[in-house]
């Protein structure tokens, strides 16, 4: 049986629909992101596993073009907040007014109360507007005032990064980065890409062309079938083993949290859904393991070591046998 056949008749095993679903919403992202494929898929596996997103790169390489491809894809709404250094937590959360009308105080809820949250330049936004995010990201819910408020569900945070070191930037907290499932770069495009965007092919130019390929109804069940994929002790246990080998890594200061050995797994279960596979293998984690493990360490390096660190672990840690 060749690669393309087994890969056929492992699909048939799950609900149908779902895959086709995955598959569909990368193609929609490869319309609009173009040259970039391996930052299409670390944005559809976030999507597919219920988890958040941060897009670090140059400003103009189409890091808000991503998110807002990714939004409409997924039929969700889509609020979209600028960071400057002058937003406010309640700009972001919401805030409570007195009504003259009731003679009471009423929550008017903040963009954050959407199923698709794209917070453009997260880091030009002081540490305490960052912070009113890391209950949203962690609890699905925002508290204002003593009172907890649900947020929609599926819920996607999307938040775009300048480099370090850039003017007007503040750098993001651990536990911030930390909520973040997966990140990516984005890099400028090969001169071949950058002429098609120049012809009005892809990029903006596409967005009013896509259209959903799911409701949101959809996409909680997609996000809840990938959670349930198979996965082996032994695969797991790997997942953990890179996680661990992080935090006795030379020159890391704070490796990797039991937070990212989960979301790893399920990074991974989401991209063996989306290549149509019924199980989790070496191979998932293997994929997932520098998007969803960079960004969370503290290293001595330069920015971005993060990533030479994981793959050094990828290279000492090994995998279990098929």
């Amino acid at each position: 049986m060749t690669t393309t056949e087994e890969e056929a008749a492992r699909s048939a095993t799950l609900p149908a629909g779902y895959v086709e679903v995955a598959r569909a919403l990368h193609a929609n992202l490869r319309q609009v992101l173009l040259g970039v494929p391996s930052a299409v898929t670390v944005a559809v596996v976030a999507a597919l596993s219920g988890g958040h997103l941060l897009i670090e790169d140059v400003p103009g390489v189409g890091k808000t073009v991503l998110a807002r491809g990714l939004a409409a894809s997924l039929g969700a709404g889509l609020s979209r907040v600028q960071g400057h250094p002058d937003l406010l937590p309640t700009d972001v959360t919401g805030v409570s007014t007195f009504s003259q009308d009731t003679r009471t105080w009423e929550f008017r809820p903040g963009p954050v109360f959407a199923h698709v949250l794209l917070l453009d330049e997260l880091n030009r936004t002081p540490p305490r507007t960052q912070s009113a995010l890391l209950e949203a990201m962690e609890e699905e819910q925002v508290t204002v005032d003593g009172r907890s408020w649900p947020l929609p569900n599926p819920h996607l945070v999307i938040a775009t990064q300048n480099p370090t070191g850039q003017l007007g930037t503040y750098p993001l907290v651990e536990s911030q980065l930390d909520r973040f499932s997966l990140s990516t770069p984005l890099g400028y495009p090969d001169a071949e890409t950058e002429t098609s965007l120049t012809l009005h092919h892809g990029g903006r130019e596409a967005l009013p062309s896509l259209r959903p390929v799911c409701t949101t109804a959809d996409w909680q069940r997609v996000i809840a079938l990938a959670r349930r994929l198979p996965i082996a002790a032994e695969v797991a246990a790997y997942a953990v083993a890179l996680c661990r080998a992080t935090r006795q890594a030379a020159g890391v200061r704070l490796g990797a949290s039991p937070r990212a050995s989960i979301t790893l797994v399920r990074s991974a279960q989401a991209h063996a859904l989306l290549y149509g596979r019924d199980f989790v293998s070496p191979a998932d984690i293997q994929a997932m393991a520098v998007p969803s493990l960079s960004h969370r360490l503290v290293t001595d390096g330069q920015p971005g070591a993060g990533a030479a660190v994981v793959h050094e672990v990828l290279h000492t840690v090994g995998a279990p046998r098929p």
